[in-house]
Order: C-alpha cells, then sequence, then structure tokens
C-alpha cells in the first residue's frame, strides 16, 4: 500500500468533511448531505458518500475525495493535503515525502517562516524591549496566559531584527519577499513590514500561522493596526481571527458570535465564551460568511456601540442573511464595546446578554426609528423606504409576510399600504444556480451501477457477462461499465478512487450523479438487483433480436421471398417461445 492510499484509508471522508460542513444523514446506505461550502446556496445539494469516501455537489458538480477537498477547502496542493490528513492521523511521512514540486516548497517555506518570526516575536514580548507592550496588555486586562494562548508577541523598533533572523535561517530572498514579513527597499534587500507593534499571530482553520496583524504601539503612527499583505499561505478574504480555537465551541454551542476586533476575541474568548471570531481588519466578505456558516447558521453579530459599529453591523447582516444565515444582535448596555463589557460583568452576564439578543428584524426597525422621525408622515415614508431592502433579504415567506406587518406596527402605517410598497419594490435579486437535474443515465443504469459498487460477488458474476450483450454498446453508462472492469482487474482489491481514476470529468459526474441519486436504494440486496439490472437488459437484447426478425420478414415479404420469409417467421416463432418459457 503506497503513502496516498494508507493515508486515504486512514480517514473518513465524513469526518474531514463534517467539520466544515453540518451534515445530516440520508436514509441507511451511508449519504450525508450539507450544503455547498465552495458556492452559495439556500438548499442543500452537497451530498458525502461514506462508504464510497466521496462527495459531490449538485449545484456546482464540485465533486472528488478526501484529498480533494482538503485541496479545495485550504487552497493547498495535492502533497500538503497529503501532508495535513498524514499529521491528523499520525501517520509519518517517508523522506522522499518531502517534495518538490515548486508551490508546495513555498508554502512549506512560508508556513516556517511565520513559525520563526511568531517566535522572536513571542521572546521580544517576555524581554526586557516588551516591558512597554506587557504594561499595555496589563492594562487592557490580558492575562500572561491569554497572551500565551494567542500567542501575542512584539515587533521591536527595529528596521532589521527579523530581516536578519530569516537570513540566519537560509531562507531565499524570493521566499522572503513573498512572505509579507518584510517589504524590498529601492536600493537592494529588505527590511522589516512589522516595526513597535503588538502582534497578533493569524492562523488558518488547520491552526497553522498564516500572517499576523500589528497594533501600533507609539503615539502618531499613521496606521493604528497593520495586516499582513495577502500572499499565497494568506488570503485575508476567507480567514476570520480566532475560527481555529472556536469552531468545535461554534458546533457545540450551535452558535456564533462574531465581534469586531483582535482584543475584543481575546477578552470574550478568555472570559470563556469561546464560541468567538473576528474578520481579520476588513469589512466582511462573502467567503468569510461561508467559512462560518459551514459551522453553523446562527449568528449573533456584536460590534461596537458607535455609528461606525451600527453601519458596520448593517452592513454585515445583510450579507449574513443573502446566505440566509439566522442572524441576531447584540447592543451591550453601557455603549461598552464586548471586550470592556466582559473584564466589567463577566461571563455570565454577557451569555445572558447573548441569550437576549435582538432578532435581525427588531434591531433595524429600532434603527429605523432612532434615525427618522416617525410622528411625521416625512418620517414614516422614508423609515418604510429604508426597511424595505431589508424585508426583501429575509427568505422565508411566512416570516415576511409576518415582519411586512410588523413594519406597519412599528411604523403607524396602515397594513395595506406596506404590502403594496412592497410589492412595488421587488427587485431582481440574484438566486443561487438551479440545481441540476440527476445527470443523463437512465433509472435502471444508475441502479446497476450501485448495486455493482456494493457487492463484490455482483462484480464476479455479473460484470463478464455484460461485454457480450449487443445492447451493451448503447449504454449510456458503457465508460463506467469499462471502467468498472479495469477497477476489478488485478490483484488489488475494488478501491473507488481507482474507478474514479479511470474516468473522464464528465463520465465522473455521471458516476456521481449515479451514487447519490434519490430514486437510487440498493441496500442490502445489491447481487440481486444486479442479476435483475442484467436480466433486464438480456430481455432488451432479445427484443432487439426480434425487431431485427420482424424487420428481414418484412424486407423479404417486400421482395416477394416468401421462402424465406416463412424461414424467419418460424425462427422468430422458436425465439418468442424461449422467450415465454
Amino acid at each position: 500500500m503506497d503513502i496516498k492510499d494508507q493515508v486515504k484509508s486512514s480517514v473518513d471522508i465524513v469526518q474531514v468533511i463534517g467539520e466544515r460542513v453540518q451534515l445530516k444523514k440520508q436514509g441507511s446506505t451511508g449519504r450525508y448531505l450539507g450544503l455547498c461550502p465552495f458556492h452559495q446556496e439556500k438548499t442543500p445539494s452537497f451530498s458525502v458518500h461514506g462508504p464510497h469516501q466521496f462527495y459531490y455537489c449538485f449545484g456546482c458538480s464540485a465533486k472528488g475525495d478526501v484529498f480533494e477537498f482538503v485541496q479545495k477547502m485550504e487552497g493547498v496542493t495535492f502533497f500538503d493535503a497529503l501532508k495535513l490528513l498524514a499529521e491528523r492521523n499520525g501517520i509519518p511521512l517517508p523522506k522522499r515525502a518531502e517534495f518538490s514540486d515548486p508551490e508546495s516548497k513555498l508554502r512549506s517555506a512560508l508556513l516556517e517562516m511565520h513559525e520563526v518570526a511568531a517566535a522572536l516575536f513571542r521572546k521580544n514580548l517576555l524581554e526586557q524591549a516588551g516591558a512597554e507592550a506587557r504594561a499595555y496588555l496589563s492594562k487592557r486586562g490580558v492575562s500572561p496566559s491569554s497572551a500565551d494562548e494567542f500567542g501575542l508577541g512584539l515587533a521591536i523598533d527595529s528596521w532589521d531584527q527579523l530581516t536578519r533572523r530569516l537570513q540566519e535561517e537560509r531562507f531565499s530572498g524570493e521566499y522572503v519577499e513573498q512572505s509579507g514579513l518584510v517589504t524590498r527597499r529601492e536600493s537592494g534587500g529588505f527590511y522589516d513590514r512589522f516595526r513597535a507593534r503588538l502582534m497578533f499571530p493569524i492562523h488558518n482553520e488547520s491552526g497553522k500561522i498564516i500572517a499576523f496583524g500589528g497594533r501600533a504601539l507609539k503615539a502618531g503612527e499613521e496606521a493604528k493596526y497593520l495586516n499582513s499583505p495577502e500572499s499565497p499561505i494568506y488570503q485575508k478574504k476567507s480567514v476570520l481571527y480566532n475560527l481555529h480555537r472556536a469552531k468545535d465551541a461554534i458546533r457545540k454551542s450551535g452558535e456564533t458570535v462574531l465581534v469586531e476586533g483582535y482584543m475584543d476575541v481575546i477578552g470574550v474568548y478568555s472570559s470563556g465564551v469561546r464560541e468567538v471570531v473576528a474578520s481579520c481588519g476588513t469589512a466582511l466578505t462573502n467567503q468569510q460568511v461561508r467559512s462560518l456558516k459551514r459551522h453553523s447558521e446562527n449568528i449573533v453579530v456584536n460590534f461596537d456601540p458607535d455609528t461606525a459599529g451600527a453601519d458596520a453591523t448593517e452592513r454585515c447582516m445583510n450579507m449574513l442573511l443573502e446566505e440566509s444565515m439566522r442572524v441576531r444582535v447584540l447592543e451591550l448596555p453601557g455603549g461598552l464595546d464586548p471586550d470592556e463589557y466582559v473584564k466589567q460583568n463577566g461571563a455570565d452576564v454577557y451569555r445572558q446578554n447573548l441569550k437576549n439578543a435582538s432578532g435581525y428584524f427588531h434591531w433595524m426597525a429600532d434603527r429605523a426609528r432612532r434615525k427618522f422621525d416617525v410622528r411625521t408622515s416625512e418620517g414614516r415614508i422614508a423609515g418604510l423606504k429604508y426597511l424595505l431592502p431589508a424585508i426583501h433579504r429575509v427568505t422565508d415567506k411566512l416570516e415576511r409576510a409576518t415582519i411586512a406587518e410588523e413594519v406597519a406596527s412599528y411604523l403607524g402605517i396602515e397594513r395595506g399600504l406596506v404590502l403594496d410598497q412592497f410589492r412595488r419594490s421587488a427587485v431582481d435579486r440574484g438566486q443561487v444556480p438551479a440545481r441540476r437535474e440527476t445527470g443523463s443515465l437512465p433509472a435502471a443504469e444508475k441502479l446497476l451501477i450501485n448495486a455493482l459498487l456494493m457487492s463484490d460477488e455482483a462484480r464476479e458474476r455479473v460484470l463478464p457477462r455484460l461485454p457480450v450483450l449487443n445492447v451493451y454498446g448503447s449504454l449510456v453508462s458503457k465508460p463506467i461499465l469499462e471502467a468498472l472492469i479495469g477497477a476489478c482487474s488485478g490483484e488489488r482489491a475494488f478501491d473507488f478512487g481507482n474507478l474514479e481514476a479511470r474516468l473522464s470529468d464528465k463520465d465522473r459526474g455521471l458516476l456521481a450523479e449515479s451514487v447519490f441519486a434519490d430514486e437510487v436504494n440498493v441496500g442490502d440486496g445489491a447481487l440481486e438487483q444486479a442479476l435483475k439490472c442484467y436480466q433486464a437488459l438480456e430481455e432488451q437484447e432479445r427484443e432487439l433480436s426480434c425487431s431485427v426478425l420482424r424487420e428481414k420478414i418484412r424486407a423479404a415479404e417486400r421482395s416477394g421471398n416468401l421462402v424465406e420469409a416463412l424461414r424467419l417467421m418460424e425462427e422468430l416463432n422458436r425465439f418468442s417461445s424461449k422467450r415465454k418459457r
């Protein structure tokens, strides 16, 4: 067994995908269903098949095995995916697995550089040079243990401390430049990007450090926060701060708390509320929303209570609602941000506030009443126009109708007028791509393929008999059946991945649609079903032979060759008698 097969056999694709996508079991065939992590959708079309260790999306046609899933989710090469899964399961890779493809080497070097940088920053914080930074953390209520857990560090006020360290570690200049940790000088060489800043390591979902955020410690700095630029290992639109720590708590609690900044995350998390994340110094993106949705569809937005925070909350909620997330909003009393509030009041009081957080629409309606004087007709009209787009973002029709009635009550407007304005303001909103039909394979052929996949005996008894049938050449599934015959040849046990590797991309799609087809449920009677399908093909064969004989009889009669016509009729009668028996 080669290293790829060894790693693949040690992991369960359902478990790996289930850590990133909420999956629900469908029936007893080992099939699971969830929302696709690779495209925006509201109705689950992403299927995972446990027995075959394979996934397929009926919405966007994404498909593959566990390696392809990790590659696509993490944005890594096959070799990196192999390493991640091997490490996950404690499988040591042989020396030859130190892969030499350029992309993998670059990513490995960049990850190693970030570990070197994090260790240096951490060391700086704990030494004499870190006294001011430690005093700042103490003032903000960050304990040494929390600083250690989050890997906080210090980039000292030096132009080249990290640059020199990376040179000492003998990283190539080409790789160093792509790391985002340094900046190239016009005169040649590099200088440190981060100087005199408190450093916050940013991790990917697997827990690897891929970037940093730095808070200025010197007064008068133009940028209070400076973040790493994008790099081959860091795409800021896809990363959420603290998600790698919080994801288990999110799945356990069924809810995510979204805050604005690093310090808010550290304060809330350290208090014991673990399901907390933040965007990495940017406005929330669609990719980040989809990352959140993979773990829970419920979210509480708890941004700063000022006007800028309220505007950010509204923008954020619009994006969350378009992904059909269930959104609530928490505005903490006293005008405090989450970090300040939890330090003054503790985790229990904060959790109680989370439970009492406002529903999306109630928060929007309260904001409308604060923005507009609803005592006047002009204010009521302005408030209605402000709220209509929010109503449209609610995807459930019943909930939308209920909200429309609440708008009338909130603004003191007649219900009929609200509904009329709602209909008039309807816009052509972009929709999720329609789910594709279940492929072009006839149902009987899907049934045959599934039966053959599920039974060694069915493959042994039925597969060799298929190619001798005349109808075999006309089957839509012929390429799949031929690949199946090839995958079963030799001494190796049948492997679904081996079958899949023999198929074109189009036929892989047909195979996946067959495996995940709703109308196909072979169950335990796979051999019996395979034999029935084969018998049905035999019947098609006999019907084809009868049709050919009938056409020959008509041709003989048209040509006046009655002797030949009679001979053919006798042959047809004998054939028909055999069919009846």
